[in-house]
């Protein structure tokens, strides 16, 4: 049987243009979505900031109870929700629970619990001005826009969603097209927890299209923007938003190393190997793409991967048996990953197993792979592949992992395995990275919600997740208040003939190291008062 062709992009006016969506597994059509035309996108915006007017004087127990009903309603639905990710992404129906809805609760869960917390004034020391108090305020910014990414639906959404309507924001999204249906259905299902909750549904929007949507909402008048998505793609996001002066966070691509020392608990390594490259097939910011062991335990190693990736089982999740991976997202994916995969052969990786499509006849599928004796000149070791591929590359000690993990442009996340606890924290001290896990998988960062998430070099900037992901949707107002009334006027005019050696001798004494430069200020300083009083 051969497999039913998947439509061309669309290449037609937005205002008319419907997204095509299917199922990755089984390219059955899931129907269409419509495409928002700018007015529209700025409807949406208008319509969130009119809500957020209110919003923004909630309290924060009202807040709250919007969280908790989001997470009881995920979990109410859980499976039906499970469904609609597979259906829409090909992920299978284990990492639509643990991928997906665990991590959301979590997060949403301590979001509601410790948001407050770090949203409330913070004092701060007044300095020198001790008749005064100093705190730091966080105020929301107004309206967060978020364009996000295909990999991780739900997950993705809630990312921005949750920390925005916690820190008194509204939030408009736009998903990514290749989620759209999905997506529509999520942000439908949260609207509907507002409504129950007596808020308006307009807080939270999505806004569906192509690039021309976001860069639309970008353009709408948004207070606030998150970014997921590849380096090239972020790099026209920030310059849309410079153009309007929208302060960006940015979550770029990765290329996250593993790096297995000689003396590592094997077992353990490689199963975090595993765990953290055939995840979702791969389609993972923070996936393990590159697995730098030791050149004394590489062979074992590699001979521990390739029994399990050769057992692995693919498929249609929801055809009724248990799969280990699923389908990749998009066909565009499947092509750059078998292109990768077929370039790093013809440049000297040995394929162990796996390297190409298969069940071709069903839907988008890429055999769990696995190629040894990849060098870091290679172009695989450079570019995110972002799919089922493990790169197994040889160091001969800890500096030389480090080099080559630090040799990408790329610093996401990092992994470090050892028994040698000093040792492995040694290592991760010189990664280039936002994120590192010491003996486990490095996307397991992610699981403690405390944390920022987040990267350097082009990984980009700005965080997600924990205190610094709630501040980034608001902004902090310095405030200097009277500590008690003394009404005491800070008079500058008129100068006065011996303002200026008085005030040469008070920082001397205030500021100057060693205290024969202390003493000669505090001298100088009661000279200049006492000829100002002499000349009275």
């Amino acid at each position: 049987m051969a497999p039913s062709p998947l439509p061309p992009p669309l290449r037609i006016d937005a205002r008319r243009a419907r997204i095509p969506c299917f199922e990755p597994a089984t390219r059955a059509s899931l129907g269409t979505v419509a495409v928002d035309p700018p007015e529209a996108v700025r409807a949406a915006v208008a319509a969130a900031r009119e809500a957020q007017r209110h919003w923004r004087h909630t309290s924060f127990r009202t807040r709250r109870a919007v969280l908790r009903a989001l997470v009881d309603d995920i979990l109410d639905d859980a499976d039906a929700i499970c469904d609609d990710l597979c259906r829409d992404s090909g992920k299978t129906r284990e990492n639509a629970m643990m991928g997906e809805v665990w991590p959301v609760c979590e997060r949403l869960r301590w979001t509601s619990r410790h948001g407050e917390r770090h949203l409330l004034p913070e004092p701060v020391s007044s300095g020198l001005l001790q008749h005064k108090r100093a705190r730091i305020e966080y105020h929301p910014r107004g309206v967060v826009g978020a364009v996000l990414p295909w990999n991780y639906p739900l997950q993705n959404l809630m990312n921005p969603i949750g920390p925005a309507l916690m820190s008194g924001n509204a939030c408009v999204v736009k998903p990514s097209e290749a989620v759209a249906w999905s997506s529509a259905r999520i942000v439908a299902r949260v609207q509907d927890v507002l409504e129950r909750c007596g808020q308006p549904r307009a807080l939270v929007q999505a806004v569906q299209g192509y690039a021309e949507t976001g860069r639309a909402l970008i353009e709408g008048g948004i207070d606030a923007l998150l970014f997921i998505g590849s380096v090239d793609n972020g790099r026209r996001v920030l310059q849309a938003a410079a153009e309007h002066l929208v302060p960006v966070v940015l979550e770029l691509g990765g290329k996250d190393p593993l790096i297995v020392c000689d003396d590592a608990d094997l077992s353990q390594a490689v199963h975090a190997a595993l765990g953290g490259t055939f995840i979702h097939c791969g389609q993972n910011c923070v996936a393990s793409e590159r697995v730098l062991v030791h050149e004394s335990v590489a062979a074992e190693l590699e001979r521990r991967v390739a029994e399990v990736a050769r057992a692995l089982r693919q498929g249609d999740s929801r055809a009724g048996a248990v799969v280990d991976v699923g389908a990749m997202t998009t066909p565009a994916q499947l092509e750059r990953v078998e292109r990768l995969v077929e370039r790093a052969v013809a440049q000297g990786a040995r394929l162990v197993c796996g390297g190409g499509r298969v069940l071709a006849e069903r839907g988008d599928f890429f055999a769990p792979t696995v190629l040894a004796d990849v060098t870091p000149d290679m172009d695989i070791m450079q570019e995110e592949v972002f799919g089922p591929v493990m790169l197994l590359c040889p160091v001969r000690d800890d500096a030389h992992a480090i080099a080559v993990a630090n040799g990408t442009p790329f610093g996401l996340g990092a992994s470090v395995f050892s028994r040698d606890h000093a040792r492995a924290n040694r290592v991760a001290a010189q990664l280039d990275a936002g994120m590192c896990a010491i003996n486990d998988f490095g996307g397991m960062t992610y699981m403690v919600p405390d944390l920022p998430f987040g990267g350097v070099k082009a990984s980009g900037f700005g965080r997600m997740g924990g205190r610094d992901g709630l501040r980034a949707y608001c902004y902090a107002k310095a405030v200097l208040d009277d500590r008690w009334p003394l009404r005491l006027p800070s008079k500058l005019f008129p100068v006065g003939p011996a303002d200026y050696a008085t005030m040469r001798g008070a920082l001397r004494a205030l500021y100057g190291s060693g205290g024969r430069r202390k003493v000669r200020g505090i001298g100088e300083t009661i000279e200049a008062m006492l000829g100002a009083w002499r000349g009275r």
